[in-house]
């Protein structure tokens, strides 16, 4: 009876953790295969259009990054906890650079690297740990992917638009008008912003 008050009684007593969930293995098979199936489907897509003439090579060296890259998450999408988070950060850096590699080449527009870097990091880092986490069942991943991917979003747009509308990089400038309607935006910012002051005061 004294050692039950005891333990009860002790402020000190360290509660143990309450276990994390842990998806089921028949879960993470199930996964893999949907991912290596999407893989399989693309290769055989781009194999299938070659036998019909169309000549991937000259705009598809890109794949040569994307391949590895795809291949680096679905390993990481797979694997134990220990490794899957490095790889994931990996395989996303690695194909998100393939796909933008590809972009450029494709359209030629080769300046846009001034801000599609943002793309790259943070956002596909983040959405990479997102997908981690829906698999995974890890909410601390989703979480933490999700805020990431909305850095690397406001990111890419906010250079995007400098790059484009300020500069004009890419010749779609605003020329002459860049800068006042950049310095009349960032006012009409600010009177909202002291709208919204003195409406929460009173």
């Amino acid at each position: 009876m004294t050692n039950d008050l005891s333990q009860t009684s002790d402020p000190w007593r360290e509660t143990p953790a309450a276990p994390s969930p842990v998806t089921p293995p028949k879960r993470q098979e199930a996964d893999a295969n949907v991912l290596w199936a999407a893989l399989l489907i693309g290769a055989g897509v781009l194999l299938l259009a070659a036998q019909f003439g169309v000549r991937w090579g000259a705009f598809l060296w890109p794949l040569w990054i994307i391949v590895p890259g795809v291949a680096l998450l679905l390993l990481g999408y797979t694997v134990g906890r220990a490794v899957a988070e490095p790889l994931v950060v990996l395989g996303s850096i690695v194909s998100s650079t393939g796909l933008l590699l590809f972009y450029a080449n494709a359209s030629g527009h080769w300046a846009s690297w001034a801000y599609l870097w943002a793309l790259i990091a943070p956002t596909s880092i983040g959405l990479g740990l997102w997908l981690l986490g829906q698999v995974k069942r890890r909410s601390d991943l989703v979480k933490s992917g999700g805020v990431m991917v909305k850095i690397g979003l406001i990111l890419f747009a906010a250079f995007g638009a400098f790059f484009e509308l300020v500069i004009g990089i890419s010749g779609l400038g605003l020329g002459r008008y860049a800068w006042p309607i950049l310095l009349i935006g960032l006012g009409a910012l600010f009177v909202i912003k002291a709208v919204r002051n003195n409406a929460r005061r009173e």
